[in-house]
């Protein structure tokens, strides 16, 4: 059974940091993409960034340069740097992982941004 558990959401403020964690099982881990998707309230789930199994990473070009998505092979986990980060960026974080043909979504976590 695959599992993806994400972590690390909470109240920041702007301007400040959070590092979110995808924990997989049920997967080789090593050969699939993994990204980080967020929902805003009343808006379309979009694409943050992707960690390919070739080690290249693709971003947002709204988060471009403040997050950094990292994977450690050995504890089959993601990791989603956030820096300066700005209002907008309040939204649920899903953490997707595609293997062998299948799509695979964890529950999400909050972060919200708060003066």
């Amino acid at each position: 059974q695959v599992q993806l558990v994400e972590s690390g959401g909470g109240l920041v403020q702007p301007g400040g940091s959070l590092r979110l964690s995808c924990a997989a099982s049920g997967i080789i881990f090593r050969i699939a993409p993994i990204s980080w998707y967020r929902q805003a309230p009343g808006k379309q789930r979009e694409l943050v960034a992707a960690s390919n199994t070739d080690g290249s990473t693709n971003y947002a070009d709204s988060v471009n340069a403040r997050f950094t998505i990292s994977r450690d092979n050995a504890k089959n986990t993601v990791y989603l740097q956030m820096h300066s980060l700005k209002p907008e960026a309040t939204a649920v974080y899903y953490c997707h992982a595609r293997f062998v043909g299948n799509d695979y979504w964890g529950q999400g976590t909050q972060v919200t941004l708060s003066s």
